[in-house]
């Protein structure tokens, strides 16, 4: 019954799509359709994480996972309340159809960056999910990597992984939604781009930016 009822919705549906198109002038072949967008999932907890100064008894630890396991991690932290960080981007790509989407990747894949004591992170590591634990020597170093790299990805500008370290000037941007981020120029294809690096992973993501916005630093 409910199958029959559902075989009726979707008739229905398409013949308001064609009765639509046709008022329209054009083919129900060619009505859009809307782009597919990946839900994205928590990549930090808790949400105020970087408005927050590190408690003393805590520290970060990076967590490098099983090949993709990355979400399932952060599902588990997530739920068991443990601070973590794990940065992803948006990408849109063409599918093979020829259709639009939208999907949210690891910035640094692989990685997940927890803090807490050691009772987290043998929680962490209880979940079966991570390949080894790796202790940070610069803890404050890290945190404010981190925090740079959340500003960067929460600026809403299009955001690009650096998979690897460069050398360039050192700059701050005096303009705009990055006001007060320090970074690295690059070039890329004729663009102008600002780096922000993680410097215990020697990776990190960059944006365009104009010149104007920029002054020297350091």
């Amino acid at each position: 019954m409910v199958r029959t009822a559902l075989m009726r919705l979707n008739l229905r549906d398409r013949r308001n799509l064609t009765t639509r198109c046709h008022r329209e002038g054009r083919s129900p072949r060619s009505a859009p359709n809307p782009m597919p967008i990946l839900e994205r999932e928590h990549d930090l907890y808790p949400a105020g994480l970087f408005q927050q100064a590190p408690p003393e008894d805590c520290q970060w630890w990076a967590l490098y996972t099983l090949a993709r396991r990355e979400k399932e991690l952060t599902r588990h932290l997530f739920s068991q309340e443990i601070t973590f960080y794990a940065p992803v981007f948006k990408q849109v790509y063409r599918s093979p159809a020829g259709r639009l989407r939208t999907s949210f990747l690891p910035l640094f894949p692989s990685y997940v960056f927890l803090r807490g004591d050691e009772g987290h992170r043998y929680a962490a590591v209880s979940t079966g999910c991570v390949s080894r634990c790796i202790e940070i020597p610069q803890q404050s170093t890290l945190h404010n990597d981190l925090f740079r790299v959340h500003q960067l990805l929460a600026s809403g500008l299009d955001v690009t992984a650096e998979a690897k370290y460069q050398l360039g000037h050192r700059v701050r941007v005096k303009s705009g939604p990055l006001t007060g981020q320090v970074g690295t120029i690059i070039e890329r294809r004729g663009q102008m781009r600002l780096l922000v690096t993680v410097d215990f992973l020697q990776q990190g993501a960059s944006v365009q930016i104009d010149a104007v916005d920029l002054e020297p630093w350091g």
